[in-house]
């Protein structure tokens, strides 16, 4: 089994570290794993994505023109990465930076309000990045919250390590979130 994901936002979301996350924690789950980096060369506010390619075996390509899951955190990306879903592959849409609109019939759509959520309930808007990972665990059934949180104390450097326990509340928060919310 392969599965190729895409997290896209804009530079300071926190794109970079989520993919990071992820790979690292398909790693901890013994399986074969890229992660491909993408940024502009203007940075924070630019345009940031990256590919994560999770395989049981060895991963067949790193840069992927479809992608199974993809997390879009603003309204340029999932203007830009929504026909890049594989027909019956997910998208999750952060509503409080871009808008609810279904404009495929072949895929699943998965829209919370990431930002917002992550402002009132853990007060900072920088675990956005975190949340959404717990819905995408939730969404694809392929990694659990508890890999998540090993590959956070993985992926998080030294001097940032206080805030581990915010960003598994963010993990946790984002699973825990009804899909079915309007």
């Amino acid at each position: 089994m392969e599965k190729d994901f895409i997290i896209a936002g804009f530079g300071g979301q926190g794109v970079l570290l989520a993919g990071e996350v992820l790979a690292n924690g398909f790693m901890l789950d013994d399986k074969k794993v890229t992660w491909y980096p993408s940024y502009g060369a203007e940075m924070r506010g630019g345009t940031v994505n990256c590919g994560v390619v999770m395989a049981d075996d060895e991963v067949s390509a790193v840069q992927k023109s479809h992608a199974d899951y993809i997390i879009v955190l603003n309204q340029a990306s999932f203007d830009k990465y929504t026909s890049f879903v594989r027909p019956g592959g997910t998208i999750i849409v952060n509503t409080s930076l871009a808008e609810k609109v279904k404009n495929r019939e072949d895929i699943k759509y998965v829209f919370a309000p990431i930002t917002q959520m992550a402002e009132e309930k853990l007060g900072n808007i920088k675990m956005s990045n975190i949340l959404a990972l717990g819905i995408l665990s939730k969404v694809s059934g392929l990694i659990s919250v508890e890999t998540l949180e090993n590959a956070l104390s993985n992926v998080i450097p030294p001097h940032r390590k206080h805030l581990i326990p915010k960003n598994i509340e963010a993990l946790k928060l984002g699973y825990e979130y009804d899909l079915l919310a309007k």
